[in-house]
């Protein structure tokens, strides 16, 4: 048996609390494997086998102690703007589509998906699935094959999170529930408060009205907690805070960021902000280029907004600069689109920065894991030793007289302070954070302690669950008992 696990809204915290979950079951000694049938988001990852997932699906199996794979998240769609998507079905690109055209699609996919959970309960047992944005979207029930038609085909137990940092957490939950179809409303088998501030204890008459009113029993109260897990997609990016003091370092918040997940160890060792295009550059440490699903897009709105001589004057006062994959291929001398990176062929003269040329040529993608060595480039690359991280990227890049970065790929410049690298993940290391992080703070004349072994996040978030949610009744859900007398009542009218 499995689990199911919908939100009252996009952002409530499903993807940490299915990440929670997985590990509490784990740790229990309950075998089991995330599950998102799909997922609309520019963050993603690589399996082993080169199949590119949604980041979030990723870090679940990791709380779940399991390698990622293509079934735990068999449809992602990234956007590219102008309501088109690129549809990436189980880990390989499919084909780019307008929104109209992909619901066409929505029995053929659903059908996949079913197909990829069946496997993964199969393998493992048990199945964490985790819905997508609000489960009450009643204009999308005849094509909504994260919520409610996949509830139907699969028939398992949902648990219902709310978040009540939004305010509203009555409505969202009542309003949720009523809202479902009937057939739907008999499988909510509890209520999940999430990002509660303060003592919990104080919300204890809310939990008896909330289970009042709903007809479902509420089966924890989650406080607020910084998790150390990476962010799910582009909404996270408004949540963060910037660290005051110390390494200053920008990235750049180009319109179709992608990866931003690359810096959140970097957030927790410096001062990271991210810098909307046409803002200056100026007090800043070092530059960072992210990935972008629209690379030649993006590179004009840098232009446009004159961002590009800001990055010109940076490299002029000798100031780190970093480009990760699309990033890294702005920082190049030209690009070329053949008719598959932009929506027609073209060309753009890149930032000039790297001796590299990029072509698009094909509509496949180069997705893997690597593991390299960093050059002997001082001062920088030349203290990072072997790193390791993950290619997602459409386009070949070829090299003038610019050295490799990272064994055969990348590129940095003959000073050592223009760095270009196809590898995300490389700044999820703490050796490679500390490196950067460390060299920047000794150029200002400060003192940087690179931190102590952090515990496991997976671990520090299953606790949690153990003690502010009821994990018995939700372990016993998971494994197909226990729903007699949880499942959802109609209140009686009065």
């Amino acid at each position: 048996m499995s689990l199911m696990v919908l939100g009252t809204a996009s952002h409530v915290g499903k993807s940490t609390i299915v990440a929670g979950i997985c590990r509490a079951l784990k740790n229990r000694g309950i075998g089991n494997a995330p599950f998102k049938s799909q997922n609309m988001s520019l963050n993603s990852w690589v399996t082993v086998d080169g199949a590119e997932i949604g980041i979030a699906q990723a870090v679940q199996a990791r709380a779940a102690g399991i390698e990622p794979t293509a079934e735990m998240n068999p449809v992602l769609l990234k956007p590219k703007g102008d309501q088109v998507s690129q549809v990436v079905l189980m880990g390989r690109p499919y084909k780019d589509v307008r929104i109209g055209r992909y619901y066409q699609e929505t029995d053929a996919l659903l059908a996949t998906a079913v197909k990829a959970f069946t496997r993964l309960e199969e393998e493992h047992g048990t199945v964490v699935v985790e819905g997508a944005g609000g489960a009450a979207e009643l204009n999308l029930y005849d094509r909504d094959i994260a919520n409610i038609r996949l509830a139907r085909a699969l028939n398992l137990p949902i648990l219902l999170v709310a978040d009540i940092e939004r305010g509203g957490v009555f409505a969202q939950a009542y309003g949720t529930i009523a809202l479902l179809p009937e057939d739907i409303k008999p499988l909510v088998a509890g209520i999940i408060v999430n990002k509660f501030r303060g003592d919990p204890a104080l919300f204890a008459d809310g939990v008896d009205t909330l289970e009042e009113i709903c007809g479902v029993p509420v089966l924890g109260v989650l406080p607020y907690a910084e998790t150390g897990l990476p962010s799910e997609d582009s909404l996270s990016i408004a949540d963060k805070q910037t660290r005051e003091g110390g390494v200053r370092i920008a990235v750049l918040r180009l319109p179709h960021i992608a990866n931003f997940t690359d810096f959140e160890l970097l957030e927790r060792r410096a001062s990271v902000t991210y810098v909307n295009p046409g803002k200056s550059l100026a007090g800043y440490d070092a530059v960072i280029l992210p990935g972008t699903k629209n690379t030649i897009d993006d590179l004009e709105v840098v232009r446009t907004s004159g961002t590009a001589d800001e990055i010109c004057r940076v490299r002029a006062a000798g100031i780190p600069i970093i480009g990760v994959c699309g990033g890294f291929q702005m920082l190049g001398r030209r690009l070329l689109d053949k008719g598959y990176e932009g929506d027609a062929p073209g060309e753009a003269e890149g930032l000039g920065l790297l001796d590299v040329a990029t072509t698009f040529s094909a509509y496949a993608k180069t997705t893997r894991q690597v593991r390299r060595q960093a050059a002997d480039v001082s001062p920088i690359l030349s203290q990072m030793g072997e790193v390791s991280g993950y290619e997602i990227h459409m386009g070949t890049t070829e090299r003038g007289g610019d050295v490799p970065a990272f064994g055969e790929d990348g590129a940095v410049s003959r000073d050592g302070l223009v760095i270009g690298t196809y590898l995300h993940g490389l700044f999820s290391d703490p050796a490679v954070v500390d490196t950067l992080v460390g060299y920047l703070a000794g150029r200002k004349g400060i003192e940087y302690r690179p931190a102590e072994d952090e515990c496991d996040p997976y671990d520090r978030l299953a606790a949690l669950f153990e003690v502010h949610l009821d994990m018995g009744r939700v372990a016993a859900l998971a494994l197909g008992s226990g729903r007699e007398g949880y499942l959802y009542k109609e209140r009686d009218q009065p």
